[in-house]
């Protein structure tokens, strides 16, 4: 599972955080296991229940995706299945590209839309000020007027909780700010406090791992693309180098169905 997807998941489901209003326009209640079935046993990655009873599904999207709209309509389709209702649908867009999604499929005789909202529209300042923990660390993703000061305060905010809970708080944050390339940043504002020195060692020993890892799926691509299609030209193994480990992942799944090189790195 995404890295950044389990962090955010376990973000939006604290209590009471400005985030998630900002989000929805609204409270969720209530979370539920939402693995929908049939077609391809897909896992939506928040679903919740709102106080006037409406459904509230959250999809978090780290790179552009063309085929969105038909998954989110999937989702929707299988949400109703198992509980005779749709839900409101909102696609949490987290990535740094600029946003290039549809929200829509249309037809004659259909027509399906969702609410898509790019992370970076939420007003960070604001979150900074939330007393909620969760609200801080979201936004080091959203949109802020001094990034340096914004690591600086989320930090020694960490850095007051009790441990259980900021060693939680302080890997969250080393993965969220990796999608903005702020965790050098993060790492020399908390070696800066004695209290994080422990945590943050064996987060970044966890980091380079996680880069291995990286390397290793980077590799498998490059063999099963080549196979298909032959040595790679010097624009397709830079656009390659740039993907993340999860970007990767997928890629080898794509792989499979892509008609040419063009239409599987497009």
């Amino acid at each position: 599972m995404q890295e950044y997807d389990v962090a955010l998941k376990l973000l939006l489901r604290l209590p009471g955080l400005l985030a998630l209003q900002e989000l929805t326009g609204t409270r969720v209640e209530t979370w539920m296991d939402a693995e929908i079935p049939r077609i391809q046993n897909l896992r939506a990655d928040l679903l919740g229940k709102a106080a006037d009873g409406s459904l509230i599904h959250l999809e978090l999207q780290s790179s552009n995706d063309g085929a969105m709209p038909l998954r989110m309509a999937e989702y929707a389709l299988g949400i109703f299945r198992l509980y005779r209702q749709f839900p409101r649908q909102v696609l949490v867009y987290v990535g740094e590209a600029p946003l290039r999604m549809k929200t829509e499929l249309h037809s004659p005789d259909f027509s399906f839309r969702y609410r898509t909202i790019d992370i970076r529209t939420l007003d960070g300042d604001r979150l900074l000020e939330s007393t909620a923990v969760g609200d801080n660390v979201i936004a080091i993703l959203a949109r802020l007027r001094d990034h340096k000061e914004a690591v600086r305060r989320i930090v020694e905010r960490i850095a007051g909780l009790p441990g259980a809970e900021r060693e939680a708080s302080l890997s969250q944050l080393l993965v969220l700010s990796g999608l903005r390339h702020l965790e050098e940043s993060v790492e020399q504002e908390a070696r800066k406090m004695p209290i994080l020195n422990s945590i943050l060692d064996n987060k970044v020993l966890g980091r380079e791992y996680k880069r291995g890892l990286q390397d290793g799926e980077l590799t498998v691509l490059r063999r099963q693309v080549e196979k298909k299609f032959g040595p790679l030209p010097s624009w397709a193994e830079e656009r390659l180098a740039g993907r993340s480990t999860t970007e990767l992942e997928e890629l080898s799944i794509r792989v499979l169905d892509a008609a040419n090189l063009e239409d599987l790195l497009k």
